[in-house]
């Protein structure tokens, strides 16, 4: 099972608005410019790190076999080939295990990191995507989020995804959600999910960059 988390390696996934892809070197430097803000510090429960230790984490993020994750980048930007990939960045999502006995269940982690991103559809899009993609290729079937108590969108946009309450730390100023994947959960999450497409993640990037070649007369 632990091998399967890293089968992510060299696929993209393409839904309606974004296109999730492996995170490698070149999103660092985007990535860390995010973190230096101390709103998504406060949003992400996360600590400030230096550049160098950005590239650290994106390894250790990459190569671990509990932790699966991706960037999720404007679908409409990636398909413009003139705009780098790092410009079409808009934040990332990830799955890490958190059982050692138990490889079923998972930590959900979702961040759109731009601001004028928010709002507009791309966390639900994504979050059923990276729950499907945990049914179907990793064989989760339990989830878990922590949110923030004041994050009461992100909270109301789980529960609309059958996730319960099942802790509540005034400690850590955060909620524990779950859910347990079921029939009912199949059907009504996630429908149907003929939009989202899964294509090998270096092939769509070469051809992205390739140089283009005015047709001769």
């Amino acid at each position: 099972m632990l091998l399967k988390m890293r089968i992510n390696e060299d696929i993209l996934l393409e839904g309606e608005k974004v296109v999730l892809v492996p995170y490698n070197a070149d999103h660092v430097p985007r990535y860390h410019q995010w973190m230096c803000s101390p709103e998504l510090q406060k949003l992400t429960a996360s600590e400030p790190l230096t550049l160098e230790q950005e590239y650290d984490m994106q390894r250790c993020w990459r190569e671990d076999d509990d932790k699966c994750t991706f960037i999720i980048l404007d679908k409409q930007k990636w398909a413009d080939p003139s705009i780098p990939e790092q410009e079409c960045m808009v934040g990332d999502v990830n799955i890490f295990l958190t059982d050692p006995s138990d490889p079923s269940l998972a930590e959900l982690e979702i961040m759109i990191a731009v601001p004028c991103y928010r709002g507009k559809g791309l966390g639900k899009e994504v979050t059923r995507m990276m729950m499907y993609y945990g049914v179907h290729k990793l064989g989760i079937q339990k989830f878990e989020v922590k949110i923030g108590l004041d994050n009461k969108i992100s909270i109301a946009m789980f529960k609309k995804f059958h996730f319960r309450e099942l802790s509540n730390s005034e400690v850590f100023q955060e909620v524990t959600l779950g859910v347990t994947v079921n029939e009912a959960l199949q059907k009504h999450v996630f429908g149907n999910m003929d939009f989202m497409l899964q294509r090998e993640y270096g092939k769509a990037r070469d051809s992205r960059q390739a140089p283009f070649t005015p047709l001769s007369l």
